[in-house]
């Protein structure tokens, strides 16, 4: 989503390199470059002209840091001051004390409610909770189909029936008390405009509901007129936060860096893919990371301990341990990585990515043709490469539709993989320990990870509302 915005300040930033004063011409300079980079990523003139101010007020006649050159002086204070326009902390669920946690969610037609409202139930379960989905959107045709599909998916009930939302969720919220869940995800009907008829439905169910959370789900790729429509919902329902959704898609990122000054809510989640795991809650420190282009390391970490397999991830070590690395182990390794998502969204997680590698656009139907000539290998070929000779090769491209070409490019790569496992195989078992948890070690780690104020309590959750 912050791509264009990403590659202006890494320019602005490019060109300060090399300085060996910050004066505040240079800081003139500077803060006009970021005005115009922020303005073209569509964010709110007001957030614009405060968050300069601040930057300002922090570099002018500051004198540097010793261990600090000014390039990085103004990368730090610039990643604190979106850090603090983005929302300071992430936002915290408290669940009610006498179950169950009501959440409803509101918002405009098309902008992703109904599978927002499944993707939040399965991060609920990622919590250990056990939640309940209810389908009040009754004007939209297949509203409550579509819930119910994607619960199938998940594992999660859905309630409905062909009544009145109000009568719907009344039903919906005695059903979860008597099955005892302890969190209701309340789907309403949505608009494709704001009207009278909109908001007296959504007010109604919610004073039928006295939700502890209501949310405003939101496309973020319609840029400010996202944040106008969360300060009309906001007057009607007091919201507890929003909902970006579609932030994978074309867009500037005006309104995330907009909506939590202009209305005064935090944005609680994002929804980050088309498929149901593609949803995270929302870290302003970490997002202020990815838009300078510094990566985000800790979400990387979770990503992958929510997607690995670690018995997968453990066999794979021990025979690294062993000093072998076949095939199998690669596609093993390969099919865990296709889990964590896209691989374009994966590099605009790792620090010290090149522009030029970021702005690749990574093909993942190579990652499937990658799988698919292994996949046409017999089991010996996959163990023992050595015994793939011409004939061989050309049934593999043929039963797996590549070119020989493809094939032995696969073949010469994977050699140069297993001469590097093999050094890393007698490292691996100088560490000592069970190797097949990494999850143990970067949870460890992560109470020592400086400047993004995660604690192991936390667990990416900031302080209570």
């Amino acid at each position: 989503m912050f791509d264009t915005l990403t590659d202006r300040f890494d320019a602005i930033f490019t060109r300060l390199r090399g300085r060996g004063r910050l004066g505040d011409a240079e800081v003139a300079e500077v803060l006009r470059e970021i005005r115009v980079a922020l303005l073209e990523a569509d964010v709110n003139l007001v957030v614009v002209r405060d968050l300069l101010e601040a930057i300002r007020a922090r570099c002018t006649g500051a004198e540097l840091a010793k261990h600090l050159t000014p390039a990085q002086q103004v990368i730090k204070v610039v990643n604190e001051e979106l850090t603090v326009t983005l929302g300071g902390e992430a936002l915290k669920i408290s669940y009610a004390s006498k179950p169950p946690t009501v959440v409803l969610l509101a918002g405009l037609q098309g902008s992703g409610k109904t599978t927002a409202s499944a993707k939040l139930a399965r991060w609920f379960r990622q919590q250990g909770r056990h939640p309940y989905l209810i389908g009040a959107d009754l004007q939209r045709p297949a509203a409550v189909e579509q819930l119910r599909v994607l619960g199938a998916e998940i594992g999660v009930d859905v309630f409905s029936e062909p009544t009145d939302p109000v009568s719907v969720v009344r039903s919906g919220l005695a059903e979860a008390r008597r099955l005892g869940r302890d969190v209701v995800i309340v789907d309403t009907a949505g608009r494709l405009a704001i009207d009278r008829v909109l908001m007296d439905e959504v007010r109604r169910v919610s004073e039928a509901l006295h939700p502890d959370y209501t949310f405003f789900v939101v496309d973020a790729m319609t840029g400010q007129d996202a944040v106008q429509t969360a300060e009309a919902f906001h007057q009607a329902l007091q919201l507890d936060g929003i909902i970006l959704t579609k932030v994978d898609g074309d867009a500037r990122g005006g309104a995330a860096l907009s909506v939590k000054q202009v209305v005064g809510r935090p944005i609680a989640f994002l929804s980050t893919g088309e498929r149901v795991a593609d949803f995270e809650i929302f870290h302003p420190d970490r997002l202020a990371s990815r838009i300078l282009g510094m990566g985000d390391v800790l979400s990387l970490i979770e990503k992958a301990e929510r997607e690995y397999d670690e018995e997968v991830t453990g066999q794979t070590i021990e025979r690294l341990q062993a000093g072998t690395f076949t095939l199998d182990d690669f596609l093993d390794q390969l099919r865990q990585l296709k889990k964590m998502g896209p691989l374009t969204g994966l590099l605009s997680l790792m620090p010290g990515v090149p522009k030029e590698v970021r702005d690749a656009k990574v093909d993942d139907r190579d990652v499937g043709k990658i799988e698919a000539i292994i996949c046409s290998m017999t089991p010996l070929e996959r163990t023992d490469p050595t015994v793939l000779d011409g004939s061989r090769r050309l049934r593999i491209a043929h039963g797996s539709g590549t070119s020989t070409t493809e094939v032995n490019n696969l073949l010469r790569q994977f050699k140069e993989m297993q001469k590097m496992m093999r050094g890393i195989g007698p490292m691996a078992k100088l560490m000592g320990g069970r190797p097949g948890n990494p999850s143990k070690s970067s949870k460890g780690n992560r109470k020592k990870v400086k400047g993004g104020r995660v604690t192991p309590s936390s667990r990416g959750l900031g302080p209570t509302r």
